[in-house]
């Protein structure tokens, strides 16, 4: 069973190739993900080349990681640590707030800002989210009828 980091959802699947930190002092450093299912706590995850309840519990308590490369494009919009305390700017509206929370959703996640409008839930959709630089405000576009005010 994996679990993911730094409030990561779950990015593991089949073919991914992953170095295993801190690594064994004899055998392989690098695995290939051969199944990846989603659990409720986290994935339940099979390696190439662990086979059997002692290999897997030497993995115990490691780390996974994965080239930049092989994750998905969308990574920074799930990177929450990275999103928290953001400014979002609407095109039209210009600041709304900062972000304060990312709810997950099945569907999608959903971005709670909070500013001068009160609390406004975004969902995480590209007609929504415009840009998500790596530094700076997150542009949106504010669906109509989502602000109280007759705003939008």
């Amino acid at each position: 069973m994996t679990v993911p980091v730094h409030g990561l959802p779950p990015m593991l699947r089949e073919g991914l190739e992953v170095c295993v930190v801190p690594p064994a002092l004899k055998g392989p450093r690098v695995r290939v993900v051969r199944e990846a299912d989603a659990g409720r706590t986290g994935q339940l995850v099979r390696l190439e080349g662990v086979n059997d309840i002692n290999g897997a519990s030497r993995l115990v308590g490691k780390v996974l990681l994965a080239r930049i490369d092989d994750l998905p494009e969308d990574l920074a919009m799930r990177d929450v640590d990275a999103l928290l305390g953001r400014e979002v700017v609407d095109d039209c509206h210009g600041p709304l707030g900062t972000l304060a929370e990312v709810m997950v959703g099945p569907a999608n996640d959903v971005w709670v800002v909070r500013g001068d409008y009160g609390e406004i839930l975004l969902p995480v959709i590209d007609a929504v989210v415009l840009d998500v630089p790596s530094e700076g405000a997150l542009r949106v576009r504010v669906p109509e009828g989502t602000m109280d005010g007759g705003m939008t």
